[in-house]
């Protein structure tokens, strides 16, 4: 008997028509999902590798970069808008298509990759993870994915510097990347940019020195002196002759905390500078506390023993370069500027001799030296000091007029 003829003879029997067969079918079909499910699951398991990403780690913005070159082929986009800076200071737009929240399909070096974006809006922060998908057990095709998205990241911002800024216990980037500034644009003093720009690169450089010493990798640089006379230009100009980023942090914020501080600085991004502006402002001496406690009474819920434990703590983090700038060194505490968390004070001052006839030369470079040495000379005349951003903004006034930056130089001092 076939099986055709087996089958037909089943509506005949009393049993399979009374729906025991039915059941039987049933129990059978049941079977045979679950088994198909079970061997879907070891599939994946054995034969399958997944990699995921939230929104909150550090390679997330780099994989959604490498994304967007390699999943172009996808038919459900989203659109991720970028901002570039050209060399004269304009801003053009750029568009990139992305694949959007879902499950998505291509193939990359001979490899099919299945990306899942999942979004969950619920939450305060829009939280997203990435799930990347291949068949095989091969973790290093991973890591050579999430190598090739650093260095596609690195060159999207070359010849650039990013400035981070904190976000809740976040690390955002701070509007667009900025054209790196040249060292030589910022004029300090004769000697001192270079002095703290050799500072900084040995330790870059020498991180086995202080391992076999047993001195925390860290450096700490406090930059201070009257306004105006270049110390946040020159961490600038700094952080892109070095290739560093910069985080900002703003002390003064009222919603941050101890355990806020320490947790943006253990997770600051890698090759970044620590900018805390204005150090005064959120902290000062403890003597001129108690003297004057209400004029100098803290804004936020973070602490002084809190900052002083982020610098230098138990928990605090290795393989970090720390600046610090202030107008009023006289109002801050001690313990926050002795050696360990502050290595290196510069004072940044007015303008001296070195810096005026520089900056007149770098004005008017058809000038003869002697009109740059008569410039410096009738500003110190003056006997007011002057800051570089005043000098800079006469400049300005008379951009094509050296003969009348000369002989008028009473007007600087108004600026």
């Amino acid at each position: 008997m076939t099986l055709i003829e087996y089958i037909s003879t089943l509506g005949d029997n009393p049993y399979f028509g009374a729906g025991a067969g039915l059941f039987a079918v049933g129990v059978l079909a049941t079977a045979g999902r679950r088994g198909l499910q079970g061997a879907t699951i070891l599939f994946r398991r054995h034969c399958m590798i997944t990699m995921e990403v939230t929104s909150r780690d550090k390679s997330y913005q780099w994989l959604l970069q490498w994304i967007t070159k390699y999943g172009a082929q996808t038919q459900h986009l989203s659109v991720e808008t970028e901002f570039q800076q050209t060399a004269a200071g304009q801003i053009k737009t750029k568009f990139h298509f992305i694949p959007s929240p879902g499950n998505h399909y291509f193939w990359h070096k001979n490899n099919l990759i299945i990306v899942e974006r999942n979004r969950d809006n619920k939450m305060v922060e829009v939280f997203e993870t990435v799930t990347l998908t291949a068949l095989g057990r091969n973790r290093g095709m991973f890591m050579s994915i999430l190598d090739e998205a650093r260095k596609l990241a690195l060159q999207s911002t070359d010849g650039q510097t990013v400035m981070y800024t904190a976000m809740g216990a976040e690390w955002r980037p701070l509007g667009y990347p900025r054209r790196k500034r040249p060292l030589n644009s910022v004029i300090l003093d004769k000697g001192l940019s270079e002095r703290i720009r050799d500072d900084v690169q040995e330790f870059i450089d020498n991180p086995k020195w202080y391992m076999e010493r047993g001195i925390p990798y860290r450096r700490g640089y406090l930059l201070y002196g009257p306004p105006g006379c270049g110390k946040s230009s020159f961490i600038m100009a700094l952080a892109g002759d070095i290739d560093y980023s910069i985080c900002v942090l703003n002390l003064s914020d009222k919603s941050m905390s101890d355990d806020r501080l320490s947790h943006l600085l253990t997770n600051a991004p890698e090759q970044s500078i620590i900018l805390l502006e204005d150090i005064d402002a959120a902290f000062v001496s403890r003597d001129l506390a108690k003297e004057n406690p209400v004029a100098y009474q803290g804004m936020g819920r973070l602490t002084l023993s809190g900052l002083l434990n982020a610098l230098d703590g138990v928990a605090s983090t290795e393989a970090r370069i720390l600046f610090m700038t202030t107008n009023y060194i006289e109002r801050l505490d001690k313990a926050l500027i002795r050696p360990g968390r502050v290595d290196v004070k510069e004072l940044i001052d007015y303008a001296s001799e070195y810096q005026l006839h520089v900056m007149f030369r770098r004005f008017y470079p058809d000038e003869p030296e002697s009109s740059a040495h008569d410039f410096a000379s009738k500003v110190l005349a003056l006997q007011k000091p002057v800051s570089a951003a005043q000098v800079q903004g006469y400049f300005m006034l008379h951009k094509n007029e050296p003969q009348t930056v000369i002989d008028n130089v009473i007007e600087i001092v108004d600026l």
